[in-house]
């Protein structure tokens, strides 16, 4: 069983979360850069090899590796403190919680200032509805 977050555990988890989310965010933003760059060192290649360095195609799989391995790190944190990464892009968290009898889930992304919405698990971002949990 998850843990069970209330409204103010999942917001006190913040403290420490969002700057690991934020960390997320931006390596996914590099991670895409290396990816994009490293697909135009590899259509380079197929053309004729135009001009590179021997280093650029070592340094381009390592760029996308390293930024690889940090959100690896960052989505290993954030599900150790028991929330759920939803979106790499967007940095969405869920915090398991009930409401009544259910189990739903807090929805946060980096960016809000709190936790201020939930949704039903099988629900995701568009079911997002503002709290209270009633």
């Amino acid at each position: 069983m998850p843990r069970l977050f209330t409204v103010a555990e999942a917001n006190a988890a913040l403290v420490s979360l969002r700057p690991v989310a934020e960390r997320m965010v931006a390596r996914r933003r590099e991670l895409a850069d290396a990816q994009v760059r490293q697909a135009e060192l590899v259509t380079r290649i197929a053309g004729n090899g135009g001009d590179l360095s021997p280093g650029e195609v070592r340094e381009a799989a390592e760029d996308v590796a390293r930024a690889t391995d940090a959100i690896a790190d960052c989505v290993r944190r954030i599900n150790a403190a028991g929330a759920e990464v939803k979106d790499l892009d967007t940095g969405l968290l869920d915090f398991p919680a009930r409401r009544g009898d259910d189990v739903v889930l807090l929805c946060w992304k980096v960016g809000e200032p709190e936790i201020e919405y939930w949704h039903g698990v099988d629900e995701g971002f568009a079911g997002r509805k503002p709290l209270p949990l009633e």
